[in-house]
């Protein structure tokens, strides 16, 4: 009987070992939306830390059509209950529709984070709803958030 349960053994161990390998679970996404943008913005690390560098994927898409925005200009900008205040500029990525920021916490708790977007310099800024979010205090140097 033994002989027979090592295939099996074996198959479950090299699937357990492929499963263990295989992508990690996809970043947090929020997702706004304005008059003319849908927008979906990951970050890492998530859950931030404060005093660590995060870095924002901001993907932009027209609403009714789909289609990337390329070319835009936008902000990301957070405030906490203390009303401290940090903001940056949007710069854009390789991909279509794609811009980076960061933006440093500079203190643990709840934070109001705003984004605001605009095709080019013609057009108005669209400001999305804010969303909550909170931040983790920081770790000692050294240490992954």
């Amino acid at each position: 009987m033994i002989p027979r349960l090592r295939p099996a053994l074996a198959a479950g161990t090299l699937l357990l070992a492929l499963l263990a390998c295989g992508p990690s679970a996809p970043q947090p996404q929020v997702r706004l939306f304005t008059d003319d943008f849908s927008i979906a913005i990951s970050f890492d690390p998530a859950p931030p830390c404060a005093l660590e560098q995060v870095e924002f994927k901001v993907v932009v898409r027209d609403t009714k059509t789909g289609e990337p925005i390329e070319g835009g200009e936008g902000r990301i900008f957070a405030t906490n209950e203390d009303r401290k205040g940090v903001d940056n500029g949007l710069r854009p990525g390789k991909e279509l529709g794609t811009y980076y920021s960061s933006l440093m916490f500079v203190n643990a708790g709840t934070w109001a984070i705003g984004f605001q977007f605009r095709r080019d310099t013609t057009q108005r800024l669209q400001r999305a709803n804010d969303w909550m979010q909170q931040i983790l205090a920081e770790v000692p140097p050294g240490q992954a958030c």
